[in-house]
């Protein structure tokens, strides 16, 4: 075997992959953009056949590059996570819009529930009570769309996060699998059985005959046919994970932080379970055959997002990757603090009400100066995380290795070193969550073995902290704490 392929399908984009197994990096990728619905203040919709014909567009293109697919191993898929569709069980027609993570819609809902289920449903799934989770996405499905209800009744719907719709599509209606990562994230899996949890199906109304199979991350999930060759579909994981694996945080104790729409750390536990005090998820970091590796995870909204705020709508430039020498064209962010809580802040916080805000406006204030504070707004939010981590674990992190779009900002990786006094370690290559799918792939289709993710990792650069200066960005950081309460007030 020569290659692998993965499907990296996420909340901005689809995009496919080829993984040369002998070189050892990814030679040819495709990526197409996905557009976001807002119909309503606070509810974010996608289209799920946009999202299943890009997919297979890219994943065809991909395939066509390669002049026998004999060659290719296997097909891993990672996704958005949390995002969920609706689709009937025979047709494998969507039957609503898919609903997006970032979905506040059900915000409300949740805060009744927490009073009655909350400690129960917390100490189960290791999550708290919050809209972002697919559970009650689904509810909302079920209690709001007629023909999705009279379905359900009649046990001719399928419910799935993003892999499952995918792995549904492409195996042609065969198989209805999701990994243990996406179903973790669903709050109807009880961490401790890594299966659905009857008490749970219970509280949201949810049949288990409408949800997908769980199964480990390595696990050979149904077959795409291409050109007559069954190409397995084998390493699925949810976006982070994959990141988690694609990083080589394999051991205790590592940890990573993904810079995308939103900004997602997650600190190895092991085999441990431990449930958070401090607003930290504790979620499935994967599960290859028998291995399970915990983690726990910090999950902020907005980050990148709030970059293609200001390209896209309020057109301070006209390249994301311009606001690095903007930001760097002045001194410091003139006391301007933004704090992106476009759809309500996430951990530490957890506050679906909050809105965002900025802070020390002055007629002196440039374009650069809110550029500047919302990619430093990134490193506080990381910086929040970061903190309690340690705290929790006891552990110092020896290190954070970072990926994403924003981690190609040598800007704001400087930024965050200093501020967090550890050193940022950013990869030669800066896919790691399609890496993770790659390695999850390569592990269950045998041509990789888990004892050598972590020597495939290679560092670009180490960005080291200044410690000099470090009371001044602690006093940066305490302002931006200022901000986040005014936010979480108004």
């Amino acid at each position: 075997m020569k290659y692998i392929v993965a499907i990296d399908e996420g909340t901005t984009s689809t995009r496919a992959v080829l993984y040369d197994l002998t070189e050892r990096k990814i030679v040819k990728q495709r990526a197409t953009p996905i557009s976001q619905i807002y119909p309503k203040p606070s509810f974010v919709e996608e289209d799920a056949n946009e999202i299943y014909a890009h997919t297979l567009s890219s994943l065809v293109e991909i395939l066509e590059s390669v002049s026998d697919v004999g060659d290719i191993a296997g097909i891993g898929i990672t996704n958005q996570r949390e995002t969920v569709i609706a689709w009937d069980k025979k047709t494998g027609k969507p039957l609503y819009n898919a609903v997006v993570w970032q979905c506040r819609r059900t915000a409300e809902f949740m805060r009744e529930l927490s009073a009655k289920y909350g400690k129960i449903i917390r100490a189960k799934t290791g999550l708290v009570m919050d809209a972002y989770f697919s559970a009650s996405k689904i509810k909302w499905l079920i209690d709001n769309v007629p023909e999705i209800k009279e379905k359900t009744a009649k046990n001719e719907i399928c419910f799935g996060t993003v892999d499952s719709f995918l792995i549904y599509k492409l195996t042609g209606g065969k198989s209805f699998k999701t990994d243990v990562t996406n179903a973790s994230r669903t709050m109807l899996m009880n961490l401790n059985t890594l299966d659905y949890d009857e008490e749970l199906l219970s509280i949201f109304g949810i049949p288990r005959a409408a949800l997908p199979e769980i199964v480990a991350c390595d696990a050979k999930a149904g077959y795409f046919t291409y050109n007559g060759k069954d190409i397995p579909l084998c390493g699925i994981a949810g976006d982070q994970q994959a990141a988690l694996v694609g990083q080589g945080c394999l051991l205790p104790g590592q940890s990573k932080a993904t810079y995308g729409t939103g900004l997602f750390m997650l600190y190895n536990l092991a085999e441990n379970i431990v449930i958070s005090e401090h607003g930290l998820i504790t979620t499935v970091g994967y599960k290859i055959g028998d291995k399970v590796a915990y983690a726990f995870e910090g999950s902020v909204f907005n980050a990148g997002s709030a970059v293609q705020w200001l390209r896209d709508d309020l057109g301070f430039f006209s390249d994301a990757a311009d606001s690095e020498q903007i930001a760097l064209s002045v001194p410091d962010n003139g006391g301007v603090y933004i704090v992106p809580a476009f759809t309500g802040l996430g951990a530490p916080y957890w506050n679906s009400d909050a809105r965002g805000i900025i802070t020390g406006l002055t007629r002196g204030t440039k374009i650069a100066h809110i550029t500047r504070a919302v990619l430093e707004a990134m490193a506080y939010s990381a910086k929040d995380l970061t903190d309690v981590m340690k705290a929790e674990s006891g552990i110092e992190p020896e290190e954070l290795r970072c990926d994403g779009g924003a981690s190609a900002n040598g800007f704001l990786m400087q930024f965050q070193a200093n501020l967090s006094g550890i050193p940022v370690n950013r990869p030669a290559e800066k896919e790691s969550t399609a890496l993770g799918a790659v390695y999850l792939c390569g592990i269950g289709t045998g041509v990789m073995r888990l004892e050598d993710i972590a020597d495939y990792r290679r560092t670009e650069k180490m960005f080291m902290p200044a410690t000099d200066e470090n009371d001044k960005y602690l006093i940066n950081y305490k302002e931006w704490k200022n901000a986040v309460r005014k936010c979480v007030l108004e």
